[in-house]
């Protein structure tokens, strides 16, 4: 008996992320799992080490008639009580069986591709607010949140492999490239910090663009454009404040995850920061698109050593109250056992 994941994509970004994340945590937890995937080799060795079944599958466009029937047959060999579909790609090649099929919303995805399935979770209580709203039941949507860790084993980042000063203020930004991510509001709030450096780690369309604009605004020389990175908690580790300005976000991990390293955090008030985020308790909030707030904001931090450690510690505490593993990991089981898969 086990859970099937299924997951469509190829990408580096926050869901895929925390795809590994909640399915080696469960497989912590003692659950019989396996994943159908899309090819991505560092993925699916991390899943091996997991002890998790993986088998790659095509997931393409309306033409693919071989994703959907392979993954049936791959669910009946792992007995296979429960198949999560992990967005919407995933759900649309999530075929029926003698399983319960659930949907993992972390956006406002569209609800087509899920008819038919059995329930729907989603990380926030506004994305399922929405999804009722759509017309779903409310009987059969969950709100299950994302959870955070901070590896005990996991140093930070020498500063000077990055060229960056051991005592200068350093802001970090995480998330890819993308024009919802607003990087480029980080960078213009850091040419109105004369005195910081930004690491920004990701990837994304938006690279030549961001490194183009960084180079206009002067701040070049005190911006590291790190890619994707596999050490997240080193760089939250190293760093001074967490920077996130997105101007769309529904959730926002980077919030929680910097919480869980004890980092402090300016966000922009998008959905899901200002829904996480209790202004001037647990961190700040700046409007959206607005480089002078930012500024202002991560400056009162820099300026304040007592108000970073006053902020890093209530988000400490947010993590072990709301965003644990050990709690986030039993709702997922209360779930499985309910549709008889734990």
């Amino acid at each position: 008996m086990s859970i099937l994941h299924i997951l469509g994509t190829s990408g580096e970004g926050g869901a895929e992320t925390y795809f590994v994340d909640l399915v080696s945590a469960l497989s912590r937890g003692g659950l019989a799992q396996a994943a159908a995937v899309r090819r991505h080799p560092a993925r699916e060795a991390a899943l091996a080490k997991a002890k998790v079944v993986v088998d790659v599958f095509g997931f393409s466009g309306p033409l693919d008639v071989l994703t959907k029937p392979g993954i049936a047959r791959f669910a009946r060999r792992q007995d296979a009580r429960l198949v999560l579909a992990w967005m919407s790609r995933a759900a649309r090649h999530t075929p029926k069986g003698p399983w319960a099929r659930i949907g993992r919303l972390g956006g406002y995805y569209n609800l087509k591709y899920y008819k038919g399935f059995d329930a729907l979770v989603a990380n926030t209580e506004d994305i399922a607010d929405w999804i009722v709203g759509q017309g779903w039941p409310a009987g059969r949507v969950r709100v299950i949140p994302n959870f955070a860790e901070a590896p005990l084993d996991a140093p930070p980042v020498d500063r000077a492999s990055l060229a960056t000063p051991a005592d200068a203020p350093l802001l970090l930004g995480m998330g890819r490239l993308h024009e919802a991510k607003a990087h480029d509001v980080s960078l213009a709030a850091l040419a109105r910090l004369p005195d910081a450096y930004l690491w920004i780690a990701g990837v994304g369309p938006e690279e030549a663009k961001l490194k183009a604009l960084a180079e206009a605004l002067g701040v070049a020389p005190r911006v590291r454009f790190l890619g994707w990175r596999t050490d997240p908690s080193a760089l939250y580790r190293a760093a001074d404040v967490c920077v996130f300005p997105s101007r769309y976000e529904p959730l926002g991990n980077v919030v929680i995850q910097a919480w869980a390293h004890g980092l402090p955090v300016v966000a922009a008030e998008s959905q899901g920061p200002k829904t996480l985020i209790d202004h001037g308790i647990d961190g700040l909030l700046t409007p959206i698109d607005d480089p002078d707030a930012l500024a202002q904001a991560v400056r009162r931090l820099l300026e304040a050593p007592d108000l970073r450690a006053e902020l890093s510690g209530r988000g400490l505490s947010r993590v072990a109250a709301d965003f644990s593993e050990a709690a986030v990991v039993g709702q997922w089981k209360t779930l499985f056992a309910d549709y008889g898969a734990a």
